[in-house]
């Protein structure tokens, strides 16, 4: 670099010292105005935080129901269904499940009000299902507390009404199901019954034209349906009245079947005993606003009134030079 290019250097670095000189006593001079602006942004971040809408968030974390509050509806399924019933684990899953669907719907619909209420709900740990973060968002720390604890359970109180519904259209289907299976079992054994005594009847009819009145076979296992008649008219005048007699030969199956319908009458499931969550923290009294943050908003307030004030001061500056100057 030579001579001439470091002289310039220094005649440029000392004009914007001297600028920088010039706008801080520009500055110092206009305090006054810059003073009244930062006291104006104080007073106008002063009366927002006055007249603004606290929000106050309390959350709680849930996840699903334990074995107990599921007990009456689990032994519910497992009487209709036996083995066939769902595990434990899959009714305390569809629970929750149901329980997160419902809150999620509560909370777009409360959140679309003009109130600005707010309730969220998403997984308390990331990408996992269980368990679930619930929040309410409202003007006063008890208030918000309360709201939240009472939207939970009025989204349980939903469920529970919900599942037992279901379980009543579950026991009236299962008990049509298995009086249709009772009614086609005492058909088949009626048929049976009646095929029998056809068979019979037939064999005494024979027995009669041949005028066989007494066995002729010496063993019953040397007797077929075809040759029942040997049995003589006598024996099988005696086995028509007691097969008229003898109750329907109905399996063991059948009575299973009833008795699983007779307990499936006597179910009787209220919504009290049916929840769909287990708290895992219950609601708790937030102990901080979310808004409007006092220092943060008179902070802003000041740092407005600081840039309005000194805006203004160098643009009056600026226009006075510029009018003495034309």
């Amino acid at each position: 670099m030579n001579q001439s290019s470091t002289r310039y250097v220094n005649r440029t670095k000392k004009r914007q010292q001297v600028n920088l000189i010039d706008l801080l006593v520009q500055l110092w001079h206009g305090k006054k105005t810059i003073a009244i602006w930062v006291i104006i942004g104080i007073v106008l971040s002063v009366g927002y935080i006055s007249i603004a809408k606290e929000k106050w968030t309390s959350t709680s974390i849930i996840t699903a129901p334990d074995a107990g509050q599921i007990n009456a509806y689990s032994n519910a399924m497992n009487i209709m269904y036996g083995p066939a019933a769902p595990g434990l684990a899959n009714i305390q899953q569809d629970f929750i499940q149901r329980f997160n669907a419902a809150f999620s719907a509560l909370a777009e619909t409360v959140n679309d009000r003009e109130d600005k209420k707010i309730i969220d709900i998403v997984p308390a740990v990331k990408d996992q299902g269980l368990p679930i973060k619930v929040s309410y968002v409202d003007q006063g720390p008890a208030l918000a507390q309360r709201m939240l604890a009472e939207t939970i359970q009025q989204v349980d109180d939903e469920v529970a009404k919900e599942l037992r519904a279901d379980l009543q259209m579950n026991i009236k289907a299962r008990s049509a199901e298995l009086q249709q299976t009772l009614t086609r079992q005492e058909t088949i054994a009626k048929e049976q019954k009646d095929q029998r005594m056809a068979q019979i009847n037939q064999a005494l009819t024979v027995a009669n034209q041949a005028n066989i009145k007494l066995p002729q076979a010496q063993q019953a296992e040397q007797v077929s349906q075809d040759t029942m008649f040997l049995l003589g008219s006598d024996a099988l005048a005696s086995m028509v009245k007691n097969e008229e007699s003898r109750p329907l030969a109905l399996s063991d199956d059948y009575y299973a079947t009833r008795q699983t319908l007779m307990a499936i009458s006597t179910l009787k499931i209220d919504d009290s005993e049916l929840h769909s969550y287990r708290y895992v923290m219950k609601p708790k009294l937030p102990v901080r606003r979310d808004s409007p943050k006092r220092a943060l908003t008179v902070a802003i307030g000041l740092f407005l009134g600081l840039m309005i004030g000194a805006g203004v001061v160098l643009t009056r500056n600026a226009l006075r030079d510029y009018k003495a100057n034309v």
